[in-house]
C-alpha cells in the first residue's frame, strides 16, 4: 500500500511540475496568416483581388493569339455572343462536336479555328446566356485558320 501511494504522489508530483503554465480564461489570440509573395500572372490577366464584389472577374481580358500548328484544328457549327464572351461549338476532323467558351472574338460559322487542348466541364449552366452546356472547355486562346 506504501509503494502504491508513493507512486501515486510520485506522478502527481511529475503532472504538476510539468504544468507550471496557469491556465487562462481569455480566448486564444487568432494567429495573422503568413504574408507570402503574390504568384506571377500571365501577361494581360486580370489583377486578382480577394472580393470581386460579384463583377466578372474576366471582364475586359481579350482572347489570346495562337501560335500556328500548336493546336487541335476544328470548324466553327455555332457561335453564341454573350457581353464579354464568345462560345463556339466546333466540329473536329472526326465531326466530334464540342462547346468552347473565351473572352469575345470575331469568328464566324464556317472558319476553321485552332484552339489549344483543355479539359472539358462537365453540365455548365451559362447565367449570360441562360442555358445549359453538356460539355464546355473554357479557353484563352484561338486562331482563325486563313
Amino acid at each position: 500500500m506504501k509503494k502504491t501511494t508513493l507512486l501515486l504522489l510520485s506522478i502527481a508530483a511529475l503532472a504538476l511540475a510539468g504544468c507550471n503554465n496557469k491556465p487562462t480564461t481569455e480566448a486564444p489570440q487568432k494567429q495573422a496568416a503568413p504574408q507570402t509573395e503574390p504568384a506571377q500572372m500571365p501577361p494581360g490577366h486580370p489583377a486578382v483581388t480577394p472580393d470581386t464584389g460579384g463583377a466578372d472577374p474576366h471582364a475586359g481580358m481579350k482572347a489570346q493569339a495562337m501560335p500556328a500548328g500548336a493546336g487541335i484544328k476544328a470548324k466553327v457549327t455555332q457561335v453564341l455572343s454573350a457581353p464579354g464572351k464568345t462560345f463556339l461549338e466546333v466540329a473536329d476532323e472526326k465531326g466530334q462536336k464540342m462547346w468552347l467558351a473565351m473572352p469575345e472574338v470575331k469568328v464566324s460559322v464556317g472558319n476553321t479555328v485552332e484552339y489549344p487542348k483543355s479539359p472539358s466541364l462537365p453540365s455548365f449552366h451559362s447565367k449570360t446566356l441562360n442555358r445549359d452546356f453538356e460539355n464546355i472547355s473554357f479557353i484563352s486562346a484561338i486562331r482563325v485558320v486563313k
